[in-house]
């Protein structure tokens, strides 16, 4: 069982920036994809970032493209997630994943350990 552990989050004005970090405390992520969901209000989680551990491929959500970015670092066994840019739209909780099989997809049904999710709020 791996449990993962985010850090970060908070209230930010628009165009504001935010880091997160993914930890899975006395676990190790070697050879897990990890990812990035968010989930507003009313709606059902939206992927937004995914690196794979193998080959360290990235993928991102149009919506996030260029704002975004998902690093980590192997030595740590932490993932981490800058956010620039804020939006409004932007407000949600935000949940790290991981996914033993390191397919590093966007499908959220390939991801079978969660965080508990951290809130990010963007005030206009």
């Amino acid at each position: 069982q791996v449990q993962l552990v985010e850090s970060g989050g908070g209230v930010v004005q628009t165009g504001g920036s935010l880091g997160f970090s993914c930890a899975a405390p006395g676990r190790t992520l070697s050879g897990y994809a990890t990812a990035w969901f968010r989930q507003a209000p009313g709606t059902e989680h939206e992927f937004v970032a995914s690196s794979r551990w193998t080959d360290g491929i990235t993928a991102s959500a149009d919506s996030v493209k260029g704002r975004f970015t998902i690093s980590r670092d192997n030595a740590k066994n932490t993932v981490y997630l800058q956010i620039n840019s804020l939006k409004p739209e932007d407000t949600a909780v935000y949940y790290c994943a991981a996914d033993a099989w390191n397919r590093g997809t966007r499908a959220e049904r390939h991801y079978g350990y969660w965080g508990q999710g951290t809130q990010v709020t963007v005030t206009s």
